[in-house]
């Protein structure tokens, strides 16, 4: 069965920014105590991440431009897109980090349209009169000239043991004969059996997607509001990164690094596992 999608309009906003930093020599970041100004939106953070905007935020830079994607420049900007306030993420991952991402045999930029990112985004809603968290894995796929974003995989706690096999219970089957019977024997699965999933081969794993969809489909869900939205980046070789947006005073603030991770041999995978809740 082909995988159902809600689909949401892909938009890029324009950005603004106020003018908090100051500048050093060309393509350099001076650190007046200003310059951390918060990143306001995800984008600013892809432009700063690769240098492709001015210091002050006024300015975009293009391919052939003097500056753009400098390496000077990124290295400043790379200085302040982490989370310095609340984060454990040390001060020698931070430079492990950023030496990776300038390295200058393969300097790597993050890509908005390019696989190797999620949203992952904390809303509420009403299943049956009562208030439930929901959480969606969202990923930006190519639509006609495009892109949108579309829900990967949803996360629903009434869902989970909804087709749970029951450990150390009694294991309902059908007969390997069954077949000289006709199945008429599908009687124990489907009528005289409260588990049917028993039924089922050993690799069934229920599409909890389609079953959220049903039941909006049948007015048992009812969206409410999103409580929140972080990112979590793999485009960078070796590395996981996750990003939140920080509301607070002072410059360190908006969309940063809250956590960091060096990558080993299988941890993507595990990672991944992690973040789509299959473990």
């Amino acid at each position: 069965m082909r995988k159902t999608f809600l689909i949401f309009a892909f938009f890029i906003a324009s950005i603004s920014f106020v003018s908090g930093q100051g500048i050093g020599s060309p393509g350099t970041i001076k650190d007046d105590g200003r310059f951390a100004a918060s990143t306001k939106q995800l984008n600013q953070f892809f432009r700063r991440f690769n240098g492709e905007e001015s210091v002050d935020g006024n300015t975009r830079f293009y391919p052939g431009d003097s500056l753009f994607q400098n390496t000077n420049l990124r290295k400043g900007f790379l200085t302040i897109l982490f989370d310095n306030q609340t984060s454990s993420v040390s001060p020698d991952l931070k430079n492990q980090f950023i030496q990776s991402v300038l390295s200058p045999t393969y300097s790597q930029y993050l890509v908005f349209h390019r696989p190797g990112w999620y949203a992952e985004v904390d809303t509420e809603f009403f299943f049956k009169g009562k208030r439930e968290q929901v959480t969606f894995i969202m990923k930006i796929q190519p639509e006609g000239l495009g892109y949108e974003w579309v829900i990967d995989k949803v996360i629903f706690d009434p869902f989970k043991n909804l087709f749970n096999k029951s450990a150390g219970a009694t294991k309902e089957f059908l007969h390997p004969l069954s077949h000289e019977l006709g199945f008429m024997n599908l009687r124990r699965a489907f009528q005289d059996s409260n588990s049917p999933e028993s039924f089922t081969s050993s690799t069934y794993k229920p599409d909890y997607l389609a079953i959220f969809l049903y039941e909006m489909k049948q007015n048992n869900l009812r969206f409410d509001t999103v409580t929140g939205v972080k990112f979590h980046f793999f485009q960078i070789g070796g590395w996981y990164f996750e990003v939140n947006q920080f509301n607070r005073p002072g410059f360190n603030t908006g969309w940063l690094i809250s956590n960091l991770v060096r990558l080993g041999p299988g941890d993507k995978e595990t990672l991944l596992k992690y973040i789509y809740d299959q473990k």
